[in-house]
């Protein structure tokens, strides 16, 4: 697991960059592909893409510079860095959500039907974003006996947290850790098909509901094997696994409405 892909000259490209750009592809791939399940042609799918695209990133940075701005405040142009990670998915995900909430507004258009084609998208982009993550050593799980349990250079930040060596922890490898960045990546994987199936089967607003559900409560489920440095609400749930509750709790009360309104429909037309 090493960070840095290649160098060119004097340029260092990062795998973490090279797994979002990939991320973001995918799921504007996706967008394309279950664009007529929302009435939405290729330049709006491109206008939403791109503004979703900005918002997520601004949220993320935000959110992870809030969390950890002693590492920024001496030297805040820092903080423009993300090609080398530091972003926090729920603020990517509520500050995109937003943006495209109005843009849908502004434009008229199905908003329960756009946040259903979200849903694979989402899954699919967060599937290559983890795996940048694992690359480049961040969001770092627990120390495992687990057979599949994986250990990180020396010198990154697994390593500097769990040391194999506590005598002499800048030399040496990380304990054995779940590799949890790959679990969360498995688990988008297996959503974004899910849903890509769906999304053309179930009624306007539940594909998004069942993204939130799903989403919420497998990020409550992995993130209690985390081992980077985690903020706790009444020292109990971390701040993510909170918003992970939050989330699915959301999905049920959009699920609810929708089986409410569909129901409704059906009465109304009997």
């Amino acid at each position: 697991m090493h960070s840095v892909a290649l160098h060119i000259g004097s340029l260092t490209i990062y795998w973490y960059g090279i797994m979002a750009a990939l991320g973001f592809l995918s799921a504007v791939y996706l967008l394309m592909l279950n664009r007529k399940t929302a009435g939405m042609d290729a330049e709006q799918i491109t206008d939403v893409a791109m503004i979703s695209m900005i918002a997520g990133i601004v949220g993320a940075r935000i959110f992870y510079v809030v969390q950890f701005w002693k590492l920024y405040r001496d030297n805040p142009l820092s903080i423009i860095r993300i090609d080398q990670g530091g972003l926090v998915f729920f603020g990517g995900f509520l500050c995109a959500i937003s943006v495209l909430i109005y843009y849908c507004l502004r434009k008229k258009l199905n908003i329960l039907k756009v946040l259903d084609l979200f849903g694979p998208s989402l899954a699919i982009g967060h599937f290559f974003g983890r795996i940048g993550c694992f690359l480049n050593g961040c969001c770092y799980g627990k120390p495992s006996d687990q057979p599949w349990s994986v250990q990180f250079p020396a010198g990154s930040s697994p390593a500097t947290a769990f040391p194999s060596d506590p005598l002499h922890p800048e030399a040496c490898i990380s304990q054995h850790l779940h590799p949890v960045q790959i679990y969360e990546s498995i688990f988008n994987l297996a959503l974004a098909f899910a849903l890509c199936y769906l999304v053309r089967k179930l009624k306007p607003g539940q594909t998004a509901a069942a993204y939130l559900i799903c989403y919420g409560l497998g990020r409550f489920t992995i993130e209690s094997m985390r081992g980077d440095h985690r903020q706790f609400i009444l020292d109990k749930f971390t701040v993510s696994q909170s918003i992970g509750l939050m989330v699915a709790a959301a999905g049920i009360l959009l699920l609810t409405y929708t089986l409410k309104n569909n129901l409704g429909r059906k009465q109304k037309n009997a």
